[in-house]
Formats: C-alpha cells, structure tokens, sequence
C-alpha cells in the first residue's frame, strides 16, 4: 500500500516542504479566517497582511520605598495568620520531631561506632 502523497508531517524538514505546505485563504473556513483576522494576519476585506512585529517589552518603573512598603504591608493584611493555639501546636509536633529524629541519628551513630570499634579492635 501506497502513502498518500500530501500527507502532512509533524515538522517539514526543508524549504521545499515548507512552500509545499502553503495555504490559499480559500482553504480555510471561516473560523479560520476568523481567527486570522483577530491574530491580524488578515486585514478589514479578508486579504493577508504581514503581522506587526511585537514591541519589546518597557522595562517596569521601579516604585520607591514608601510604594513598596505601602504595598508589603496591604499585601501582608492578605495573608490568613494562624492563631496562637495553632502556633503552640505545631510548635510542639516540630520539637517531639526534632528529638525523635536526633534520637534516631544519634542511637545508629552510636550503634555503627561501636560496630566499627569492635571490628577494628580484632
């Protein structure tokens, strides 16, 4: 079995592949031609036109220091704090953490020291 002749490929590979994959405005739907018109790539009557080139982007203006602080602060009112009950809480999971895992690292340092110590002691 043949392969169609015109079937497209994910990425033409030359020049030639490219121009063969040109499109005439007949071709497309109005959807199409839609979206080529608000992509403007087409003018009022429907015929192409070449796209503006995109304007780099202005670097933004720095705001001074009391803008920024102004702006920390609103943006600090935003922010849900925890209450103290919360705090005291997860305090306390974070300590019994801390002293399980100290205990752990502690007790097989201990246990591979002695391993090492009776090993070379021989």
């Amino acid at each position: 079995m043949v392969p169609p002749r015109n079937r497209l490929k994910p990425f033409p590979s030359d020049d030639r592949e490219i121009a063969a994959f040109t499109v005439s405005l007949d071709d497309l739907n109005r959807e199409q031609k839609r979206q080529m018109k608000k992509m403007g790539a087409l003018d009022d009557q429907g015929r192409p036109q070449k796209a503006p080139r995109a304007q780099p982007k202005k670097k933004q203006d720095r705001v001074g220091p009391r803008q920024y602080l102004k702006e920390v602060r609103d943006e600090m009112r935003k922010v849900a704090w925890p209450k103290q009950p919360e705090v005291v809480r997860y305090s306390i999971v974070v300590l019994i953490t801390v002293i399980v895992y100290t205990a752990l690292v502690g007790g097989l340092d201990y246990l591979f020291g002695s391993i090492a110590e009776w090993f070379y002691s021989s």
